[in-house]
């Protein structure tokens, strides 16, 4: 390359990076933008899901973590097989545990909640059992030894909800705020469990 081709690709390759550099922050404004706007969703829903969730004994974050891979917290959501609302429960599975309102969001949870509920009940607490028998159906389960059935849908849909159940929980652990008073009487907030467990430890003694 000579030196005029060097000077004229400059400009070139310059508009290439201001059009990436563009491209990025697009990218992430667009992430978080959608971060925010699930954040928000997942607060409107919150009551509702604590409170279910209380009553079947059914971790909260687990539903929050279903809700978001079936319907991205879309209350109308309709699926191509014609499962509806936040949890995509079908016609017949909300008919079995009296759901009248698939667009109602606490019919609906509630609907799903349950029938997760019986799911791992049958599975003795077998979390990816459960979780394929809700996506594929406990037939499919069956058919396939009670394994997870190799459909790639399936396959997928056990690996987002747990990677988004675990990560769900450790953010929860991470977030737990100890109080406690020091010696002087004054307030302390600390998210450290270690040293309000040392707290606790000197208190009793």
């Amino acid at each position: 390359m000579n030196m005029s081709e060097l000077k004229d690709s400059k400009p070139f390759k310059l508009k290439i990076f201001t059009v990436l550099g563009f491209l990025l922050l697009f990218v992430l404004y667009s992430s978080n933008a959608e971060a925010r706007a699930i954040s928000e969703l997942r607060k409107k829903y919150d009551n509702i899901i604590q409170r279910v969730a209380n009553n079947y004994n059914i971790d909260a974050q687990l539903i929050h973590s279903i809700i978001l891979t079936e319907s991205n917290y879309n209350e109308f959501a309709i699926s191509s097989k014609g499962a509806v609302g936040l949890m995509q429960l079908m016609p017949e599975t909300a008919r079995d545990y009296g759901v009248k309102n698939l667009y109602n969001p606490e019919e609906n949870i509630k609907g799903g909640v349950r029938y997760l509920r019986d799911l791992i009940n049958y599975y003795n607490g077998n979390l990816n059992l459960s979780l394929a028998a809700y996506n594929a159906g406990p037939e499919a389960v069956k058919k396939y030894g009670r394994t997870i059935p190799p459909y790639p849908e399936t396959k997928n849909y056990v690996r987002k909800v747990t990677a988004s159940y675990n990560r769900n929980k450790a953010i929860k652990k991470r977030s737990k705020i100890y109080k406690f008073y020091d010696e002087s009487g004054k307030v302390v907030l600390t998210n450290d469990s270690h040293l309000y467990s040392i707290y606790k430890k000197r208190k009793s003694d």
